[in-house]
This record gives structure tokens, sequence and C-alpha cells, in this order.
């Protein structure tokens, strides 16, 4: 596929990103406002990074800007094919992103037993696949291929399983300052990049439209609260916007890729036609990963799946020797490497894109592993420490020195 812009909303789109950037960077600030002078802040616990008392709930600020968005995307001629009555998706997304933000306001106050906040992360699923939104075909690799056309119950299964598995993945990755935010920003610009040509290349086609307005939206969100929850955090989008991320991020999927029936296309047509679905698991790869390791990692020590841990992928790269902030860094290089390098093969010729990924790929390996590397150049018998005073006031170490009770986990809203 090429990209183009004939025929691509793409000022449209922009300005909706724009949009949901700015009401949630200014809202966020009236939130945490609002939250410090009620009392309603984040104690510090035995794991936290953070000692100073923080306030969650960014979520709502979150939640505020991409309805500001979605409205002013109701109202531009060029995107009504993306709402009703043309197609249900958009209002499926408010109301399931409304339960799921309810859920998570309630856990962010008054902290949820997992059992419960499962049944709410279900409930928010379904109402999402009840409403018009949800996986309509699967495609098996079986043979020459065969989709099947699901009915409304096992669209629906599928499509709670789907979006509750990435709810928990951002929901489990969420352990520093801008970390969930920026992976949902890139995955969400990789579905929207991968969108985009899909309008391009097929004329403006009606089911690219909900998915590019829900990631430019999305994208947007975490842009506009990024500034508010980068290391030093001022404030933490918790449960409430964590969740929403998953959700957002499993509606724009399953609007892109849940519907393509392969079956109709000959078997040259199969790597295009499987191109939303590779792109999607790209753009997610990484709190995939991170979820499904954390799975095996406590269920073999007999511990519940929900159980905290200090052995999450950036637990690991702090004892490494990256800070805090290049830990982030790191993560958002794999997350970009990983679902633009997918992206690409939808844009670009096969080769160019190879040699691209490739060229990625070394350099984010060698950025990950310079710690490492600077120790052994330095030898065993030098031992190199800058430390400094946090505004925390706690002495932080550049070269990864920091004892394994210092690792511990900064869930936003866990």
């Amino acid at each position: 596929m090429g990209l183009g812009v004939a025929g691509v909303p793409l000022r449209e789109l922009g300005l909706v990103l724009l949009v949901a950037a700015v009401i949630t960077y200014l809202l966020t600030g009236v939130v945490r406002s609002a939250m410090v002078r009620t009392g309603r802040i984040a104690e510090i616990r035995q794991r936290d990074v953070h000692t100073q008392p923080t306030p969650r709930m960014g979520g709502l600020a979150m939640y505020s800007g991409f309805l500001a968005a979605v409205f002013l995307a109701s109202q531009l001629p060029a995107l009504t094919r993306g709402f009703m009555p043309v197609t249900p998706e958009m209002l499926a997304v408010i109301w399931s992103g409304f339960v799921i933000v309810v859920v998570g306001v309630i856990d962010d106050l008054y902290e949820l037993d997992a059992i419960t906040k499962l049944i709410g992360q279900v409930l928010g699923s379904v109402v999402m696949s009840l409403l018009g939104l949800s996986w309509t075909v699967l495609y098996l690799p079986v043979g020459d291929g065969t989709t099947v056309v699901l009915d409304q119950v096992q669209a629906t299964i599928l499509t709670c399983l789907f979006t509750v598995t990435l709810i928990n993945a951002v929901n489990f990755v969420d352990g520093l300052d801008g970390l969930a935010a920026g992976l949902g920003m890139i995955a969400g610009l990789a579905i929207l990049v991968f969108s985009l040509t899909v309008l391009y290349d097929q004329g403006g086609a009606v089911s690219a439209y909900p998915p590019a307005i829900i990631s430019a939206g999305l994208v947007g969100m975490c842009l506009g609260f990024l500034p508010h929850n980068f290391e030093p955090s001022r404030i933490f989008m918790g449960d409430s916007g964590s969740m929403l991320i998953g959700l957002l991020l499993a509606a724009a999927s399953t609007s892109a890729s849940g519907k393509i029936t392969m079956s109709l296309y000959g078997a040259a047509d199969l790597v295009a036609l499987m191109s939303p679905i590779i792109v999607v698991a790209a753009a997610i790869f990484v709190p995939m990963l991170d979820l499904v390791m954390a799975i095996i990692r406590r269920l073999s020590k007999g511990q519940s799946p929900f159980a905290a841990d200090k052995m999450h992928l950036h637990h690991r790269l702090l004892q490494m020797g990256h800070t805090h902030r290049k830990v982030v860094l790191v993560l958002y290089l794999w997350v970009s490497v990983v679902a633009l390098g997918a992206v690409s093969f939808s844009i670009f010729p096969a080769s160019w894109a190879l040699i691209g990924c490739a060229v990625a790929l070394l350099l984010a390996t060698v950025f990950t592993f310079v710690p490492v590397i600077r120790r052994r150049w330095a030898g065993p018998s030098v031992v190199r420490i800058r430390v400094s005073t946090a505004p925390s006031g706690r002495a932080t170490d550049e070269a990864g020195a920091e004892a394994d009770d210092d690792i511990a986990e900064e869930r936003d809203g866990s």
C-alpha cells in the first residue's frame, strides 16, 4: 500500500488529535488541583518509587479530552462516515469507555479487589460488543485458510477476551512515570498510520474511519497527559487512565482488523490482508510480552496473576543500569521500532522496510545494552558511580547500583 493525501482527511484527523491533546492537557491541571484540595491523593506504599503523595485519576481528564475530540470529529463533514447512521462503532467506544473510566475511578478511590475490577472490565467489553464494535470474522490459517463468520455470542466472547487482555496488558506495564501514556501514544500512532493507508488505497473506505478517529483521539489524549506525567510526575493517570488506554487500543484494533473476510481473496493477497492484524500485534507487542511473562512467572510461584512484583521489563532495565527516565525512553524506542516497523511494510517496498527495520533493531539493541557495555569496558576493578540527589531526596545511581528495594513498582492506580 502507498500513503498519499488525496481523499485522506489528514487535516481533520490532525485537528482531532490536537483538540484531544489540548483539552487533556488543560483538564489534567484542573483535576490535579481538585484532587489536592479534596485530599484525594495516592498515599505512599512500600513498593512505590514516589516519595510525595501524588494525585491519581488523571484518566478523568484523558477521557474528557477524548470525548471532546470525538465530538469535534462528529461535526466535521470529512469524518461523518465514522459515525451514526453509517456505523455505530464510535458510540460503542464512548459508552464502553465511560464504563471503564467509572470502574477505574472507583478503583482509584477505594482500591477494588482483582475480581471486582475484572468484572468491570468484562462489562465494559461486553457493552462495546453489543453496541456494534466487535470481531465479526475470524481467520484460521488451516489448510488453504478458513474464515469463520461469528454470531453475536461468539463475537462478544472473542471481543471481550481480546479487550480485557489489552486492558490488563497496559495496566500491568504502567509502572514508571510516562510509560503507559507513551506506549499508548506510539501504539495508537501505528494504528493511525495504517488506517490512513487504507483510507488512501481504498478511496475513503467507511471501515477505516472509526479506527482512524479512535487512534487520533488516543494519540492526542496521551500526548496531552504526558507533560504532567513524565518524570517527575505531578499526577498519575490511575486505573481510570491505563484501562482507558487499553480499551481504546482494543477498540481501534478490532475496528481495523476484525472484519476481514480472508476467504474472498486469493493466496497472493494474504499478507496484505493480514497487515492490520500484524500491525496491531506489533503495536501491543511489548506490553503483551510483559503481561505474558508476568502471568507465567507468578503462576509458576503459586501466586495470583494479578499480584505485584518487581520483575517487569522496566524493573529488569533498571537492574541493567538505566535511570528511570532512560528506562522509559528504551521502552518507547522498542515499541516504536516494532510497531512502526510493521507499518512500514504496508507503506514502502519490502526491501526498504526490511533494511530500515534491521538498522532500527540494531540501534535499539545497542542503546538498550549501553550500561552493560560501559561496565565491561570499565573493567571489574573500576566502578563508575555518579550520585545525585533527586527531587524526592533519594540518591540515584546512574550506573545501576540501586538496591532491589529501590526498584519498587510505581503503579499508576493499582
